[in-house]
């Protein structure tokens, strides 16, 4: 493919500005636009030329149906198609996509996750057109990203809070930018950029595994030989099947607008990356959403099953999904952009101390954001990082940090020439940062990494609370300037300076992972909640959750209903983990080990019959057998740990605390004996795939 079909390839299949624009009359186009720049609802009339043109061009594009599209709480995509086509009173049809079926639809809102603001039979609901998304044809579908509200206005989906977040980012940033000088900024965004990691693994092992099919992680299975310490697999040579599956994925991301930037092999093996170009971030949270689905089904392609749980396999790296958060101006002024001279750049240091105190404040909420079954596994250990929320600025940076608290003033900084030794390469000048991975929110450059997300969470949730807790400060930072007696400018400063000095604890530029930093952190008074259980608890503080409705995201009711929600989906998805763990127990894995017992306990009475010494035989029985017991006492316990969990009438806190320490500890339990049982049987008996078939066999 050349570089014009290259070109003419990307976003061939999105309704976008450049389609619209040519599509549309100028007239509508400029109504349109108005609407978007006012913040307003446009008009009907507005709304029926466009879904016309959407239609036109859709059904060129192979289009036979149309879906609004939306996020709800579950976490997962959903929509419900409906042809354009339309019969007639002379047994003829039409196609027809009217305004009122472009702006609004009417899905049944009591089967979606809704935390008890909705009962079972109030079934109504509403998706509502968000026209800043462009739509798509995929599938021979048209898309139309859309906001999934209930009857009574409360939002049942994780898009509506993300886009209310951006209009307070917006507004608290532009009252922001107009104090410090910027007085052109008519609009400020959050811009964000997502790494996507994920494990690929072939069909046919996929499919002999109920665990996988069932949890999307294995449940049981053995440390093989070989894993991640050779560090061979981290940006190494793509093997030709997973190298056809990427060459196919980009394809279908650039037909779909999705700017797929780079794609490399990951530290674990069978694990991969793919990450996209920075966009705003409703945009962003669209992409990853449909890039996730474009994944699973083009995997399949290729007799791959994509794998996008945090913790698929136990003992080496999981999969999460770097957020890459910036904040910009409709004037191309990117307000994390330190430049040469940061210590003497208002802009940035303003945005940055904003940022530093938001964190620190609001540290719960972000982790809170990002806590699942699934993440839990992963968040804490030395692959990810830590549960305890800090963030990394690097040297230089808190250097100037150090001197803004201090009044010092410092012209300029040398810049550091990055030198390789070798005569005929030349240097180059050196980030202003390292890059630590052990830091859950790092700064980069221009942009903070935020890296706790989970690789299958949506992205809307952790980039509704960072714009929340960011628009909030950047409230308290223009109310502060306001009410000081000293002048514009060095009121800012005073403020910055005030600040950096009181929320500087968040800086941690060490090892993560190091065992002394939690007894630090402990004593800093940093956050720390090691599961989903605790982590959703800060959604019952009142004092933390005021900020949503104060900066208009979440209202009271929407909020608690959200930590139901989390909780709900944390213990369903323990109890689904619970029960395929005891189906494969008994169905499959202690019938094996049986089988296997007798088969040797056979062998050595032919060998005792044979007057042979088979004292080391006898071992092997004895010691299948112990493994065996202790497999069959795990279960017993398991199935009597669910059943308390399952008939608890406590409240959702104690009963998510069950799923938490009772019947995950006996799934470990379980897991440790079928694992050891796993290391001890004759290959030919063990009715799984193996960690050796899934990791290195494709």
């Amino acid at each position: 493919m050349d570089s014009t079909q290259l070109t003419d390839l990307y976003a061939s299949m999105t309704f976008n500005d450049d389609v619209m624009k040519e599509r549309i009359p100028k007239s509508t186009y400029k109504q349109f636009h108005e609407a978007l720049t006012r913040n307003e609802p446009m008009s009907r009339e507005v709304a029926t030329v466009i879904a016309n043109a959407m239609k036109v061009w859709a059904v060129e594009k192979g289009a036979t149906h149309f879906v609004h599209w939306f996020t709800p709480l579950s976490g997962n995509t959903a929509g419900k198609c409906d042809a354009f086509l339309e019969p007639t009173s002379d047994h003829r049809a039409i196609l027809e996509f009217s305004g009122k079926s472009l702006r609004k639809g009417e899905p049944d809102a009591s089967s979606f996750p809704s935390g008890g603001l909705r009962a079972t039979f109030e079934a109504r609901g509403y998706t509502a057109w968000d026209c800043t998304s462009p739509a798509f044809v995929y599938q021979n579908t048209l898309y139309i990203p859309t906001l999934f509200c209930s009857y009574t206005g409360e939002a049942l989906d994780k898009k509506t809070p993300l886009l209310r977040s951006c209009d307070a980012l917006d507004r608290e940033g532009v009252r922001l930018c107009h104090l410090i000088g910027l007085t052109d900024v008519k609009k400020v965004s959050p811009s964000v950029g997502s790494e996507q990691e994920y494990f690929l693994v072939d069909r046919k092992y996929y499919e002999e595994r109920l665990d996988l099919r069932l949890t999307g992680r294995t449940l049981f299975g053995a440390k093989p030989p070989k894993g991640q310490e050779m560090d061979d697999h981290y940006f190494g040579q793509i093997k030709r099947r997973v190298g056809a599956f990427m060459d196919e994925l980009d394809h279908e991301l650039w037909k779909q607008g999705i700017p797929s930037k780079t794609k490399h092999n990951e530290v674990a093996p069978a694990q991969h990356e793919v990450a996209c170009v920075y966009r705003h971030a409703n945009l962003t949270a669209d992409n990853n959403h449909l890039m996730m689905e474009i994944m699973q089904r083009i995997a399949k392609n290729h007799d791959l099953i994509c794998l996008l749980h945090e913790k698929p396999f136990q003992g080496v790296n999981g999969s999460g999904k770097h957020n890459n958060w910036s904040v910009v101006t409709d004037t191309g002024v990117n307000l994390f952009d330190p430049g040469d001279d940061p210590e003497n750049n208002l802009p940035f240091m303003c945005a940055f101390a904003c940022v530093i105190k938001a964190v620190d404040e609001y540290a719960d909420m972000l982790m809170m954001s990002v806590s699942s079954a699934g993440n839990d596994f992963r968040l804490g250990g030395h692959e990810a990082p830590p549960s305890i929320m800090s963030i990394f600025i690097g040297e230089e940076l808190s250097e100037v940090v150090q001197d803004w608290i201090d009044g010092v003033s410092k012209t300029s900084r040398d810049v550091e020439r990055f030198k390789t030794g070798v005569s005929v390469i030349p240097t180059f000048s050196k980030d202003k940062t390292d890059r630590n991975r052990t830091s859950p929110f790092a700064f980069t450059g221009n942009k903070f990494e935020f890296r706790s997300v989970g690789s299958s969470q949506s992205i809307s949730g952790p980039n509704t609370i960072l714009n929340t807790i960011l628009a909030k400060a950047m409230r308290d930072m223009s109310d502060a300037i306001e009410k000081s007696e000293l002048p514009g400018k060095q009121a800012a400063i005073e403020v910055v300076r005030q600040f950096l000095k009181e929320h500087q604890r968040i800086i941690f530029n060490g090892d993560g992972y190091a065992p002394s930093w939690p007894e630090q952190a402990s004593r800093l008074g940093l956050y720390n909640a090691k599961d989903t259980v605790e982590a959703a608890r800060v959604l019952r503080n009142k004092e933390k959750t005021a900020i949503f409705s104060e900066m208009g995201v979440y209202s009271k009711t929407e909020l608690e209903s959200r930590y139901d929600i989390l909780l709900h989906n944390y213990n369903v998805t323990v109890q689904v983990e619970a029960n395929t763990a005891l189906k494969m127990a008994k169905t499959q894995i202690y019938p094996a080990g049986i089988h296997y017992l007798g088969e040797i306990s056979n062998e050595l009475a032919k060998t005792r019959d044979a007057g042979i010494d088979a004292r080391f035989l006898q071992k092997d029985v004895q010691a299948i057998s112990h493994i065996l017991a202790d497999i069959r006492q795990n279960i017993s316990a398991l199935e009597q740990a669910v059943k308390r969990a399952q008939e608890s009438e406590a409240d959702i806190y104690t009963v998510s605390c069950l799923w938490r320490d009772e019947v995950r500890y006996w799934m470990e339990e379980l897991r440790s004996n079928v694992d050891l049982l796993e290391e001890n049987i004759d290959a030919k008996y063990w009715p799984l795939p193996t960690y050796i078939d899934l990791m290195f066999g494709v």
